[in-house]
C-alpha cells in the first residue's frame, strides 16, 4: 500500500460476494460503494472511528488523513484498510462483508423545517423536523442525517425516532464547547427554520436476521440511536431479550429518564438500568454508579451468545468493545457501534 500518488478509475472486487463495483478518479473506496448502491459497513467516513475496515487482498492503495484509534500500525502492516479514507492505485481486491440492509436506501439531500425544539436537560435539545409533504426518508432504525452548514461544514446526528414513526425527524443535540450547529441550536435557531440534510448515513442498525439477546449500551445522547433501534423492535414484534443500559454523568442527564421507565413496565423481554458514573448531591441516587460498560461486565460473565449495539463517546466504545470480546467472549462481530466523534467538517463525523 503507498501513500502518495493521485489513483485513476479502478475497478474494485469485494469478497466473499464477488460483487464489483468502479471507482472514479478521486474517489474513496466508500464512495464508489455509496454511489453504486453497494452495502459496506461504515460509520463516521472521515477515518475516525474504523466501521469501515476491510482486508486489501490484491492491488495498491492511497492513503488519506485518518486517526490512529481507527486503525493501527499492525492492522495495516497486516493489509487491513478503511474504505472510507484510501482511494485505489490499482484494481483492488477487498475482503469485507456487505450489508444487505443498506443496498435498497438511497442517500438524499432534503429541506427539513424545525417544527419543534424541547430542552429536556440543560444541554440537550431534541429536534422534530418535517420533510415536505411530498417526501419521506427511507431508513433504517440506528442511521444518522448529515446536516448541511454554511461554508461546507457538516455535522451528523443520528435519527431517534423509528422508520414507522416518521411523521418527524426527530435528533438529539448536545451543546458542546465550540460547537458549530448545537451553538445555533441553543443560541439563534427558531422553530420553522429551514435545515437542508444529507442522508441516511452509517451502518448502525438493527440486524433482525438474528434471534440472539441484545445488550444496548448507550452513553449520554448516544440514547438517540438506542431508542430508534428498541422502538423499532417493538414496532416489528421482536420478543428477543433486551437490556439497556445507559450510562450518564448525573441524573439530569438521563435526559429521557422516564421513557425507558415506561417501556421497561410495558415490554417484560426489555430491562432498563441506568448507570451514573459522578451522581450529584441532590440527586438521591440510588441506582448504580460507576462506568457504564463496567456494568456490563458485573452483570454477564459471559456474552459468547449475545449481540452489542453500542453508541456513544470513543472511550466508551472502545472500551467496551475490547473487554466484551477479550474478556466476555463475546464474538467481535456481534459488537455494532456507533462512536461520536469529533473531525473536520467535510466528510461528516457523527456528533452529538
Amino acid at each position: 500500500m503507498s501513500d502518495t500518488h493521485s489513483p485513476a478509475a479502478r475497478t474494485v472486487r469485494l469478497e466473499p460476494s464477488g460483487r464489483a463495483f468502479a471507482v472514479r478518479d478521486g474517489e474513496t473506496v466508500l464512495e464508489a460503494a455509496l454511489r453504486e448502491g453497494v452495502g459496506l459497513p461504515y460509520g463516521c467516513r472521515n477515518g475516525a472511528c474504523g466501521a469501515c475496515k476491510g482486508t486489501l487482498k490484491s492491488g495498491e492503495l492511497a492513503w488519506g488523513e485518518h486517526q490512529d484509534r481507527a486503525i493501527s500500525a499492525a492492522e495495516k502492516a497486516a493489509g487491513k484498510a478503511l474504505t472510507c479514507c484510501t482511494r485505489p492505485l490499482t484494481d483492488l481486491v477487498i475482503e469485507v462483508r456487505e450489508l444487505a440492509g443498506l443496498k435498497d436506501l438511497t442517500i438524499r439531500t432534503l429541506p427539513a423545517r424545525v417544527e419543534k425544539v424541547e430542552k429536556p436537560a440543560e444541554d440537550v435539545a431534541v429536534l422534530r423536523l418535517r420533510l415536505p409533504a411530498s417526501e419521506r426518508l427511507q431508513f433504517l432504525a440506528g442511521q444518522y442525517v448529515d446536516i448541511l452548514m454554511a461554508g461546507g461544514k457538516r455535522r451528523s446526528y443520528s435519527m431517534a425516532n423509528a422508520p414507522h414513526d416518521d411523521a418527524f425527524l426527530e435528533l438529539h443535540v448536545r451543546r458542546t464547547p465550540g460547537g458549530a450547529f448545537s451553538k445555533f441550536v441553543f443560541e439563534d435557531m427558531k422553530e420553522r427554520a429551514i435545515l437542508r440534510l444529507e442522508g441516511p448515513l452509517g451502518s448502525f442498525y438493527l440486524r433482525e436476521d438474528n434471534d440472539k439477546p441484545m445488550i444496548l449500551l448507550a452513553g449520554g445522547t448516544g440514547f438517540a440511536p438506542v431508542k430508534a433501534v428498541i422502538e423499532h423492535a417493538f414496532h416489528q414484534g421482536i420478543d428477543r431479550p433486551m437490556v439497556l443500559y445507559w450510562g450518564a454523568r448525573a441524573r439530569a442527564d438521563l435526559y429521557l429518564h422516564e421513557l425507558p421507565m415506561r417501556w421497561q413496565a410495558a415490554h417484560p423481554n426489555f430491562t432498563y438500568i441506568p448507570v451514573l458514573s459522578e451522581p450529584a448531591a441532590d440527586d438521591a441516587w440510588q441506582g448504580r454508579t460507576g462506568l457504564v460498560h463496567q456494568a456490563v461486565l458485573d452483570d454477564f460473565p459471559s456474552l459468547a451468545g449475545w449481540q452489542v449495539y453500542a453508541c456513544g463517546a470513543p472511550a466508551m466504545t472502545d472500551i467496551a468493545k475490547k473487554t466484551f470480546v477479550e474478556e466476555r467472549a463475546l464474538p467481535a462481530d456481534e459488537f455494532y457501534c456507533d462512536a461520536f466523534t469529533y473531525a473536520p467538517a467535510t466528510p461528516a463525523t457523527t456528533t452529538a
